[in-house]
């Protein structure tokens, strides 16, 4: 298996890295300003905002997969034009495309959306987003597009990332209340894409967590995790700020997870503290008498 990923540097792009050249995959990724440090993948440089440079890298690599998981926020040129050159190229050269997405393309007014509802962005990314699946379809029938949520892993996620610095400094932010996900696993979310491109399953996937949660919940489970003062994480609601987005956005999954063999496990699960994860790993029955006294875990 001969895979390029587009976006290799990025959160979700280094666990596919990781996952492909770990099960033997011949691995090529893309980077637009600094390459990934793991090794036994190929990189390349790649700038999605360049006409003909996704052919140059495409020709160069060979791959029969591409897994597009850049991540180019509200900038038209990459998450849009670029996703559309990608399709462009893939499809010239039959690649099989998967596609990344994401709930940004929902406006929130319908809960939950599963994989046969159609975008309605009320955002710049959204929209973005939503140009790019509608390209890719059309480009690329044989794709498979994924829309997937909040992407969390082992720490080093935005949203891990934002909850250890409020934390630290309340003032500096604040976690919505009233702005629900289905945040997901970068392993499970990553291992679900693998499978998605060694199959022949074409169309809209959805791939998120089983649990929906608002930021500050979320927020609240990665502090307790990584034992932080979960008390100090600063409580707002969206509806009261002046930032656009939309405020519940449930991803429904169950089709999808009947198509992979990935579990996609809820946010209270993947971010059980560390104390219950000991208390788990304990076999279950009576304490030994030698340890009933003895000093605990």
């Amino acid at each position: 298996m001969r895979v390029l990923i587009i976006g290799g540097s990025g959160f979700l792009g280094t666990e596919l890295v990781r996952q492909a050249t770990a099960a033997g995959w011949e691995t090529a990724a893309t980077y637009c300003s600094r390459p990934g440090s793991l090794p036994g993948a190929a990189w390349h440089r790649l700038d999605l905002r360049a006409p003909g440079h996704v052919d140059e890298v495409l020709a160069a690599v060979a791959p029969g997969a591409v897994i597009n998981a850049t991540s180019g926020g509200s900038d038209w040129a990459v998450t849009a034009d670029g996703s559309i050159r990608v399709a462009m190229a893939a499809a010239q050269r039959g690649c099989r495309l998967v596609h990344v997405s994401s709930d940004a393309v929902f406006s929130g007014s319908r809960v939950p959306y599963d994989e046969t509802c159609l975008p309605d962005p009320v955002t710049p990314y959204g929209a973005a987003k939503a140009t790019a699946e509608t390209a890719v379809r059309l480009l690329a029938p044989t794709a498979a597009v994924a829309r997937t949520s909040l992407i969390i892993g082992h720490g080093g996620s935005v949203h891990e990332r934002m909850v250890h610095a409020l934390a630290a400094d309340p003032h500096d932010g604040v976690l919505f209340t009233d702005d629900i996900r289905c945040p997901v696993h970068v392993e499970d979310l990553a291992s679900a894409l693998r499978e998605l491109a060694v199959s022949d399953r074409a169309g809209m996937f959805h791939l998120a967590g089983a649990d929906a949660l608002s930021r500050h919940a979320l927020g609240v489970l990665i502090a307790r995790r990584d034992g932080l003062d979960a008390t100090r994480l600063p409580a707002g609601r969206r509806a009261d700020s002046l930032l656009p987005g939309a405020l519940d956005v449930r991803l429904d999954s169950g089709v999808t997870q009947g198509h992979v063999r990935t579990r996609l496990r809820g946010a209270r699960e993947f971010l059980r503290s560390r104390q219950g994860e000991r208390r788990a790993r304990q076999p279950e029955g009576p304490v030994p008498r030698h340890r009933a006294t003895g000093p605990s875990d």
